[in-house]
């Protein structure tokens, strides 16, 4: 779907490289006809050496060349950016935006009438080609837009499509989600360096453990609360271990942890649109 089409990335940082380096090693696209814009020289020439990918400190430039603009920069700058592109972006273009919070009306309001905007929320994850990507559509976007941008995603990872109003849940879940999950091999790691192992191998059993559980859940067709059963005897170590799960909340604990993310991705959209109306103002 992207043969012959000349892709623009708009934002060299963590997850604009990443998306750029995914669609070249997957051969969605060729090195040539890709370019990558940022304001950072250290950023662009690594990502140059990297992939073979054209790269410019003009995001104008880059976005006028492209047939699909993804747009990789920080929700707090996303309106500049909008403003620099507008007169470079019509509707034969694909916009599509990996920014927390910000709404396709936002970016459709700034950008020329008939804007075919998607809207993306990937997760760190996608750096090793295991990332958890949702996507919903503006009013302008075709079912072959949502199409080309399941196909970028879904190169470092899996997608799935949600409504608009859905965006900020996932924010919570799986865009912050990969933290979440830090933090429990962190802390399973302590548990076995507290128990005798050395760090090394109490690491790398938490996080295969981990890695392996997730799997189950993914390939196989046994929903999580059964998987636990498998593991849980009458009596033995793994409930023990649950009950001082449930003691300390451990359900309720990351249920809260999901649902302040996904305010604050509600937030974070609310303060840019009420900054932006105020300067427009």
């Amino acid at each position: 779907m992207l043969k012959g089409k000349k892709v623009a990335v708009i934002g060299g940082g963590k997850m604009g490289g990443v998306i750029a380096g995914g669609i070249v090693s997957r051969k969605l696209a060729p090195a040539g006809n890709l370019t990558v814009a940022d304001k950072v020289k250290e950023c662009l020439q690594g990502l140059k050496e990297a992939y073979g990918v054209r790269v410019t400190n003009d995001n104008k430039k880059a976005a006028k060349s492209a047939d699909v603009v993804i747009l990789a920069v920080k929700p707090q700058d996303m309106g500049s950016v909008l403003q620099e592109l507008s007169p470079a972006i019509d509707d034969k273009k694909l916009v599509v935006s990996i920014a927390a919070g910000i709404p396709t009306g936002f970016i459709e309001g700034h950008l020329r009438e008939g804007a075919r905007v998607i809207r993306v929320m990937p997760n760190t994850p996608a750096l090793i080609g295991e990332g958890a990507a949702a996507l919903t559509r503006g009013k302008n976007a075709m079912d072959l837009d949502l199409d080309m941008a399941c196909l970028i995603f879904g190169a470092l990872g899996i997608t799935v499509v949600v409504k608009e109003e859905l965006m900020d849940a996932v924010t919570g879940l799986s865009g912050s989600g990969p933290a979440y999950g830090f933090v429990i091999i962190e802390a399973l790691t302590d548990a076995g360096v507290r128990m005798g192992l050395s760090r090394d191998v109490a690491l790398k059993l938490s996080a295969q453990t981990m890695l392996g559980a997730a799997r189950l859940c993914l390939q196989g067709d046994k929903h999580p609360a059964e998987l636990k059963d498998m593991v849980t005897s009458p009596g033995g170590t793994t409930i023990a271990g649950l009950k001082a799960l449930e003691e300390g909340r451990i359900r309720a604990t990351l249920m809260a942890a999901v649902e302040a993310a996904a305010l604050r991705s509600r937030e974070l959209g609310s303060i840019q649109s009420n900054a932006d109306c105020v300067k427009n103002w």
